[in-house]
């Protein structure tokens, strides 16, 4: 019932910019945020929202990156600008939900974002 969809990854130079989209169905009011990955290393956080606006950011995203939602439209938002190589993994997208008593989440299938020197 629960589907993230993220769009918006590619290719880009060191500096550029670009926006990533998350599409949620099933799902309404949840917390929800931006993480990445790459082969070796634990899933991190990059970014959270809660569903009134109230942000979160990783120290290494600070000042560079945006989360943003689109709760009428049921959409997340992740413009980065200034990207560096070290950005480079996948990112995906996370809904966090509690019902009775008990949490939920719930993971995109990911979007590649490389970031070229």
């Amino acid at each position: 019932q629960v589907q993230l969809v993220e769009s918006g990854g590619g290719l880009v130079q060191a500096g550029g910019s670009l926006r990533l989209s998350c599409a949620a169905s099933g799902i309404r009011n949840a917390v929800m945020g931006w993480y990445r990955q790459n082969p070796g290393k634990q899933r991190e956080v990059v970014a959270t929202i809660t569903s009134g606006g109230n942000t979160n950011y990783a120290d290494f995203v600070k000042g560079r990156f945006t989360i943003s939602r689109d709760n009428a439209n049921n959409r997340l938002y992740l413009q980065m600008n200034s990207l560096k190589p070290e950005d480079t993994a996948v990112y995906y997208c996370n809904a966090q939900v509690t019902y009775l008593a008990t949490r939920y989440n719930y993971w995109g299938q990911g979007t590649q974002v490389t970031v070229s020197s």
